[in-house]
């Protein structure tokens, strides 16, 4: 891939010593992102309350065509916009059974916004929960399948699993067999660490599984922007519902609260429209670019390669990888498993190395911003603290 460095300059040069290397965390953001946070700002100068109809329209119309197109979905109206991926959880658990307590079935990699909620749920003996170990990576998705014959109210999987990099389905494709296994359940498919990192076609799923991301990570656009692919006729009326979610409703019992026949009937209230913005312009600038995730994908495992292949001298084993460079199914970082991890993470910070922990797992991330100059000085840094 050629070097689009000079696409990030605001980033990049706000501190030029930093190496950032959480790119499955917080990405840069390109340049066209700036300018997209201050035209949502002069719309709102220039139409005040007029804005929503400008935002709510041409520019939601804007950016999920761009998502559609990323995930090959076949109509851009199953997706529905929401601040953060929580609101998504909120409303997917209000759809299940009042009458008795779901049954959920997840794994133990699941990310914060589900694995709190559920286990808080638990709590009062509000849900039912059967969580799948993750690890060992080798076979999961048949155990997870064969726990899905069950029979459960939910399924919720990732795509990439957080803790470790894992693509268990190898793409939302290759999930289709745990999409039989999961009977009349509803499926959703957590794509937040798939969705521009690796290529992600809803094509066969996309009547069938749920799919949520947002554009906080790979996709460049920063917080406040995430959406949620909603297969038609599933979960038609979601309990906790916000007043956006009434627009287009059309159909229903005479008194009976309304709600929209595609993606907006998961819709909210009231939101901050910036990160629409961003999110529109980063798509399209990648667009533009003729950018594609397989390329991205591509262009972070060489990376990848290339910083493993340079470990000898520093903290680092290759040992200690959890998903290992012979694994194809893997995303964009690369962790490892380390009982002193938190005190590495401070000393790499210390040498102005940003990356990202989740208890003893060291996660590095890798991104089309970053070229082999970067990586090759992330080592020789690493080479110098372990002196």
């Amino acid at each position: 891939m050629r070097d689009l460095r000079p696409h990030f300059s605001r980033f990049l040069g706000a501190d030029p010593a930093r190496l950032h290397f959480a790119a499955h965390s917080h990405h840069p953001w390109p340049d066209a992102t700036r300018e997209a946070q201050l035209a949502a700002w002069d719309t709102a100068a220039r139409l005040q309350d007029g804005k929503w109809e400008e935002v709510l329209g041409p520019v939601l119309r804007d950016v999920a065509a761009k998502v559609a197109r990323q995930l090959a979905l076949p109509d851009p109206a199953s997706l529905v916009f929401a601040p953060n991926t929580h609101e998504f959880v909120l409303r997917i658990l209000s759809s299940l059974p009042a009458h008795r307590p779901p049954r959920v079935l997840t794994t133990d990699a699941e990310f914060h916004s589900l694995a709190r909620q559920l286990a808080r749920l638990e709590e009062d003996r509000l849900v039912q929960v059967t969580r799948v170990a993750a690890e060992p990576h080798g076979g999961f998705l048949d155990r997870f399948a064969t726990a899905a014959r069950a029979g459960h109210d939910l399924v919720w999987v990732s795509e990439v699993f957080f803790s470790s990099g894992f693509a268990p389905g190898d793409g939302a494709a290759g999930l289709g067999a745990l999409a039989v296994a999961c009977g009349d359940a509803v499926l959703v498919i957590d794509g937040y660490h798939g969705f521009m990192a690796r290529p992600v076609d809803l094509s066969a799923l996309a009547g069938r599984a749920f799919y949520t991301a947002g554009g906080y990570k790979y996709a460049m656009a920063g917080e406040g922007c995430c959406f949620l692919h909603c297969p038609p006729g599933w979960i038609p009326r979601p309990r906790a519902t916000g007043w956006y979610a009434a627009f287009g409703a059309l159909a229903g019992p005479q008194g009976e609260v309304g709600y929209a026949a595609d993606g907006w009937r998961f819709m909210g209230a009231t939101f901050d429209p910036s990160g629409l913005y961003r999110l529109g312009a980063a798509l399209g600038w990648f667009e533009a670019e003729g950018l594609t995730t397989a390329m991205v994908r591509d262009h972070a495992h060489a990376l990848q390669r290339r910083f493993v292949a340079g470990l000898e001298g520093t903290m680092l084993d290759a040992a200690r990888l959890v998903v290992p460079l012979d694994e194809t199914r893997r995303g964009n970082f690369l962790t490892f498993d380390l009982p002193d991890a938190e005190a590495w993470q401070a000393r790499l910070a210390a040498a102005a190395i940003v990356t990202d922990r989740r208890a003893t797992r060291l996660r590095f991330g890798f991104g089309i911003y970053q070229t082999a100059a970067e990586v090759d000085a992330l080592l020789e840094r690493m080479r110098a603290m372990a002196l």
